[in-house]
């Protein structure tokens, strides 16, 4: 017997059989070659996307020239012609091992993931499989009014559709995702409202203030916020207190609280909608608005921080909490913004 040979027909086989299983060949592609970077001078102006991750490296995404890394020393840009999926990132996130996420808004149904030396692209299979496990990561797809959710086991990329919400049957897209103290997981629509899922159902809030199906179209809720009291802020002026269903005397499973209002004090005001929220270490909730600043409520009372280049208001996109507290703003042209406890001022290294 020729032990060399079958060696080789042993491997052949297992080869085969790994290949037909699916879940490698159909879920990523890589190489072996080792991924550098452009070592750059700095950030490019278009910033929308902040990112810290385990190793307090900051990872920053932009909506044209891809995502840039930055040690604390230099920054490494990464592009398309590295192996990114796509030079817009939308959205940045990091599983436990320390393996980085890019996700984009756009037609491709798959996501880079980078493990330190190379990408990989992992494809979206379309399934059912809703599940709510711990360990899952999940992912938007902002494209096209689909009502698409990516879940992430670690293994396989599920493409998943959100059910239309009672009583509205418009197409929407999902804006945001947001796991609470509960673990229940929140999706943030456009036009619809807000989906709660629980791992067993789904529960919708439809109120205007989230929907708005207005002349002018719809913010959609793109960011979802619990604070100290539990309370749920979906970038609108009211908080929603969520409930167990079980223990009200009605069909709905929270309450609506008129809240702050329009930032700016006014009854009829511009600044009743944000762009990007979030709860700081101290409790406070800071709202980004498009033009006019950020906003920093301490459950009493709103501070407004302009935020100006050569004395004139930014676009403002994102803000975001680093592993020290430390708050970042994400702009349209100008570049990283870091609060310095007194103002936002930008960011160069």
């Amino acid at each position: 017997m020729n032990i060399k040979l079958n060696i080789s027909a042993f491997c052949t086989v297992l080869l085969l059989l790994t290949s037909c299983s699916g879940k490698t060949t159909k879920q990523e592609f890589t190489t072996d070659t080792i991924i550098k970077g452009d070592t750059v001078s700095e950030l490019s102006s278009n910033i929308m996307v902040v990112y810290q991750d385990k190793n307090d490296n900051y990872w920053f995404g932009s909506w044209e020239t891809g995502v840039y890394k930055y040690d604390g020393k230099e920054f490494v840009n990464y592009t398309t012609k590295h192996g990114l999926l796509n030079n817009r990132i939308d959205e940045i996130k990091e599983d436990k091992f320390g393996h980085i996420y890019f996700v984009s808004a756009n037609k491709t149904s798959a996501i880079s993931k980078f493990n330190g030396t190379t990408f990989t692209t992992l494809t979206a299979i379309p399934s059912e499989n809703w599940k709510l496990e711990p360990t899952d990561m999940w992912f938007k797809y902002s494209y096209g009014n689909t009502r698409k959710v990516y879940r992430y086991d670690g293994i396989t990329l599920y493409e998943l559709q959100l059910p239309q919400p009672p009583n509205l049957s418009n197409p929407f897209d999902v804006y945001s995702i947001y796991k609470d103290t509960k673990e229940n997981i929140w999706f943030g629509t456009n036009p619809v409202g807000v989906c709660r899922y629980d791992g067993q159902s789904f529960k919708w809030i439809t109120e205007e203030d989230v929907t708005e199906f207005r002349d002018e179209g719809a913010n959609g809720v793109r960011s979802i916020t619990e604070d100290k009291n539990g309370d749920f802020w979906f970038n609108t002026e009211y908080r929603y207190s969520v409930y167990d269903s079980t223990t009200l005397k009605s069909d709905k499973f929270y309450t609506r609280h008129e809240s702050i209002g329009g930032l700016d004090g006014k009854k009829d005001s511009d600044l009743d909608e944000y762009l990007s929220t979030l709860r700081d270490n101290q409790d406070n909730l800071w709202f980004v608005t498009y033009r006019n600043g950020v906003y920093k409520y301490d459950g009493k009372e709103i501070t407004q921080y302009r935020v100006q280049d050569n004395s004139k208001d930014i676009t403002l996109f994102s803000i975001y909490k680093d592993n020290n507290g430390d708050l970042w703003l994400g702009t349209h042209n100008n570049g990283v913004y870091k609060f310095n406890g007194t103002t936002f001022e930008k960011f160069v290294k």
